[in-house]
């Protein structure tokens, strides 16, 4: 087909998608009003993976995303398909994970007239316009180019997140002319202005006690963040999203811990701080939620988003830019390795945490010991269940895009095993952990069918409690009656098999190495975890 060749808007998307982006995977499930965009799709190219729940598709585009860096692409049916991704968007949109939901909606004449329709909404746009960077309807055919121009743009030059597409049914099979070039833009990032930039490497020079904050936007500049970090030799507190930016272990790691006393102190005397892509927001700053995480001294902020610049907390210098490029540019004011001591300072501050002794987190130690001797490359991804809560705290990753999960920012439930499957689509070489409770995992388990369907070979580490546990919690610690939290489990072993999965019903640290150990790397495993007889093992010292 040559590029003056006809053909049709559907046909036009998908080839778009392919070849001018490098779209390899698209989740979805077809329906009537999207039928027309399938259309050709099994010529090959692009991988089709229909989840069971349009907001298993959202979650599974997310952990695609966040593990391949590229952004995941959703086919979703007008109405009800929209408002079920839309806790997906919001999710994405909290964490500036780049997402593209392209949706079929009613033909043109009937938009915002009340008809009827079958899955019609009074304003579909203006319902999912509040969870996306941006929501587009579609009018003219001819115009796909450029509103796909504009969502990559949106991905690759500024603050990512979900954008949505939506096109009337009777688009799909207008004819259109292809462009004369398949081929995208190169977009580079912004760069921070010079004057700003000398500005911030006096200060950081000049600083006594640096301290370094590096969040999710710092995910690609592994490098340029290992470097300058150590030429400061400045401790650094690496958030959720970030970790790994630093390698496993290293000296200057101060992990997410920045909620915790010892971390605190740190950061309130520090005379210039550093925060680099991070919205220093309370989940990752002050998850007791207190209002305890201060800051007295110098700050100079990072960001692509301008508006982040005034956010949360007082900025003295701001720098509008990438962060990679942030971080490469400010290191090469600092050609040799400054000592200050941060090595210590780090390592006097995570010895009086003590993490592993402090009962919070003890439980989870040999559990995270276990995952990390059997599998030490596995991107762990976790829902909001107890094991993460602490995981947060205790993991250490050999690189960024090894650990995400739910339990902060946004907070939904459902979203560790969908986010996991996009997880290991994207990084089939490297093991992947869903990390997900009995109350959470109820609201996406029908995705077990999506990874046996699709081989999927994802480890399933299912913490069941027989309920919502940490609200059990706030609510005896709130003197607040237990409703609604103590829940009648199904039998999961039962239920994952009667889906095709492998399961196994585990006790202790010793059986999750057997099971790790003999699992069938080709084939997603359940691992079903009893959290009472687990946790009186371990204060046992794993008895048998």
């Amino acid at each position: 087909m040559t590029a003056h060749d006809t053909m049709t808007c559907a046909e036009l998307l998908i080839r778009l998608l392919r070849d001018t982006y490098g779209v390899d995977t698209l989740f979805g499930i077809p329906g009537v009003h999207t039928v027309e965009l399938y259309r050709g799709l099994e010529s090959g190219g692009v991988r089709h993976v229909t989840p069971r729940h349009e907001q298993g598709a959202g979650f599974m585009a997310d952990g695609y995303a966040r593990a391949s860096g590229k952004p995941g692409v959703c086919l979703i049916i007008t109405g009800p398909g929209m408002t079920n991704i839309a806790t997906a968007m919001g999710q994405t949109l909290a964490d500036s994970v780049p997402m593209l939901v392209i949706s079929s909606v009613n033909r043109r004449d009937t938009l915002g007239l009340g008809q009827g329709r079958l899955h019609e909404l009074q304003s579909q746009q203006q319902v999912i316009s509040g969870v996306a960077r941006f929501s587009h309807t579609l009018l003219d055919a001819d115009t796909l180019p450029d509103v796909l121009a504009r969502a990559f743009a949106v991905f690759n030059g500024a603050r990512p997140g979900p954008v949505h597409i939506e096109i009337p049914i009777d688009l799909f099979d207008a004819p259109v002319t292809p462009p004369r070039s398949w081929k995208a833009p190169r977009l580079y990032r912004a760069a921070p202005d010079p004057e700003g930039l000398r500005e911030a490497a006096r200060l950081l020079e000049e600083a006594k006690r640096p301290l370094v904050l590096l969040g999710g936007g710092c995910e690609d500049a592994f490098q340029a963040a290992h470097s300058l970090v150590e030429r400061l030799d400045a401790p650094t507190v690496t958030t959720i999203n970030a970790k790994g930016l630093l390698g496993r272990d290293h000296p200057l790691d101060l992990g997410a811990n920045a909620a915790l006393p010892a971390v605190r102190r740190l950061a309130f005397d520090a005379d210039v701080i550093l925060a680099v892509g991070t919205e220093l927001g309370e989940t990752d700053y002050d998850v007791v939620f207190d209002d305890g995480f201060k800051l007295n001294g110098t700050l100079i902020r990072v960001d692509i988003d301008a508006e982040q610049l005034a956010r949360n907390q007082a900025t003295t210098l701001g720098l509008v830019g990438d962060a990679g490029r942030t971080l490469a540019l400010l290191a090469e004011y600092f050609p040799e390795l400054l000592s200050r001591g941060g090595a210590e300072r780090v390592s006097e501050a995570l010895a009086e945490l003590d993490l592993e002794n402090d009962p919070a987190f003890s439980t989870f130690v040999p559990l995270y010991e276990t995952l990390a001797e059997h599998l030490p490359e596995a991107i762990l991804v976790g829902d909001s269940t107890a094991p993460v809560y602490a995981g947060n705290h205790l993991v250490s990753q050999p690189a960024p895009r090894r650990y995400f999960n739910a339990s902060t920012g946004y907070g939904t439930l459902g979203y560790g095993l969908p986010a996991a499957l996009g997880a290991q689509l994207a990084q089939p070489q490297l093991p992947v952990v869903a990390l997900v409770g009995d109350g959470g995992v109820m609201f996406t388990l029908s995705e077990i069918a999506t990874a046996v369907e699709e081989q999927i070979p994802v480890v399933i580490l299912l913490w069941h409690n027989a309920g919502y546990e940490e609200i059990r919690r706030y609510m005896d610690d709130n003197g607040v009656a237990r409703l609604g939290v103590d829940l009648k489990a199904p039998d999961f072993l039962i239920l994952a098999d009667g889906f095709g999965c492998p399961t196994v019903h585990i006790e202790s640290p010793s059986q999750l190495a057997a099971a790790l150990s003999e699992r069938d790397d080709a084939r997603p495993l359940l691992i079903e975890i009893d959290a009472s007889a687990w946790q009186r093992g371990v204060t046992n010292k794993d008895a048998p």
